[in-house]
């Protein structure tokens, strides 16, 4: 994976006020805007947006409390990543009760001044959710902030972006950080229907539950069908025009590890 990373020693981050929260999975990222007036003069010079940053950072330390900036990156206009708090670790900026469930990406877009975000920015955003996926567990979706919390973030144009599946410039719907070939042929189905309830364990349900994380589900594997290995199978098979009974048969099996990554 190529990125363009900022490191915080690189762009002067302070250092945290206390330890991080750990977070080992999420179902996505959420995509955040400063909500604010941005310069336009940023786009032209990426030292604003290392200037920019810092400012986040201390409004979310001195100003919000916190103990360090509340995003776990920022996407900048010359498609570049600085890392906040990180993979690994509970962001501060979904809102309450949120932040276990999504990474928070800010991109370096407002409400006044830079508002319509370029390609360069939504490819930084990529990058960081692709970041996100190696290095944190980030699961397959993409949402706004605004997504379960009252917000206007991320703004109108970005949102927008959100909604029509976040396309990564160049043409295609990357869901899953592109669209990506089947992951080879399936193994032979195990001949039995794995279905909630009542509840199943075994080899072979482990087996279907680490393809789906593999893929990018929030899913523990813990060779239990249960009702969460049940809902995530009626999304996939959704997602893949297959008959949503959340059971997995030979179908759905085949799917898992032939059916290209969206």
């Amino acid at each position: 994976m190529s990125i363009d990373l900022v490191t915080r020693a690189e762009w002067g981050a302070r250092a945290p006020k206390g330890a991080y929260d750990t977070l080992r999975s999420t179902r996505g990222v959420k995509v955040h805007y400063t909500g604010g007036y941005e310069n336009p003069k940023m786009a032209d010079d990426h030292d604003l947006c290392v200037s920019r940053v810092r400012s986040i950072q201390r409004q979310h330390m001195d100003g919000n409390g916190w103990l360090d900036i509340g995003y776990t990156a920022a996407a900048c206009w010359h498609r570049r990543v600085f890392v906040g708090r990180g993979p690994g670790h509970l962001p501060a900026a979904n809102g309450p009760g949120l932040n276990s469930g999504h990474y928070a990406v800010v991109a370096l877009v407002g409400n006044s001044g830079l508002v319509e975000p370029t390609d360069g920015l939504l490819l930084g955003i990529w990058d960081a959710i692709d970041w996100l996926r190696a290095k944190g567990g980030a699961g397959h979706e993409v949402k706004g902030h605004r997504d379960g919390y009252s917000t206007d973030c991320p703004g109108g144009p970005l949102y927008a972006w959100v909604k029509k599946g976040a396309p990564r410039p160049g043409g295609t719907r990357p869901a899953s950080g592109g669209e990506k070939p089947a992951t080879g042929a399936a193994p032979p189905w195990p001949g039995r229907l794995l279905a909630y309830p009542p509840l199943i364990t075994g080899e072979d349900v482990e087996a279907w539950q680490r393809q789906m994380k593999r893929r990018g589900w929030d899913i523990a594997v813990d060779r239990m069908y249960g009702p969460d290995s049940r809902d995530v199978c009626r999304r996939f098979q959704a997602e893949k025009h297959l008959d949503v009974d959340g059971v997995v048969g030979k179908d759905t099996w085949r799917a898992a590890f032939e059916a290209p990554i969206t």
